[in-house]
Order: structure tokens, then sequence, then C-alpha cells
């Protein structure tokens, strides 16, 4: 079976979700680089603090572009899983 993850900025998440299993998952457990997990954790961050201001459109789809590539980049890291990504400030998933 190939794991598959989505790349998201929910609250308490730590920007990668376990899409078959639920939960949420250390990116460094997963053997990503060091590069890509140091940027995920502020990403998360920032999109943490677009929800408490409300999700402004412009921050939104600047964080979804960010979370996109992110997301494109784990993919590289990862060939053998589905890696795809949820936009929280638009709650859907986008590829």
């Amino acid at each position: 079976m190939t794991d598959e993850f989505l790349i998201d900025g929910m609250l308490s998440g730590t920007g990668v979700r376990d899409a078959i299993n639920g939960g949420y998952v250390d990116p460094k457990s997963l053997g990503l680089s060091e590069a890509l997990a140091r940027n995920l954790a502020p990403w998360q961050a920032r999109y943490e603090e677009a929800q408490f201001a409300g999700f402004p459109d412009d921050l939104v789809a600047e964080l979804d572009e960010e979370g996109v590539a992110l997301a494109s980049r784990f993919q590289e890291e990862q060939p053998g899983a589905k890696v795809g990504y949820f936009s929280s400030g638009l709650m859907k998933r986008l590829d």
C-alpha cells in the first residue's frame, strides 16, 4: 500500500497529515531532508496566524502557493508516496 500524505496548515498540526490513517506526522520521522522539515514548521505557524487573523484572502493565496511548493518538494523526496495539498483557508484540497 502506498503512503498518502496531505500538506496542510491546520491548527495544532505539524504541516504533514497522514491522509489514510489520519493524524499528523512529524516530518523528520519520514526521512525528509532537514531543509524541507525546517521549511514546513514556520509555514504551518504562519498559516495558524492567518486563521487567527480571519484568513485574509491575499495571505491565504500566498500561503497556499508556498504550501503547494512544499508538497511538490515532499513528493520529489518521497517518490513512492502520494502527496497532496489541503488549503486550510479555503477548506478544500487543491491539485
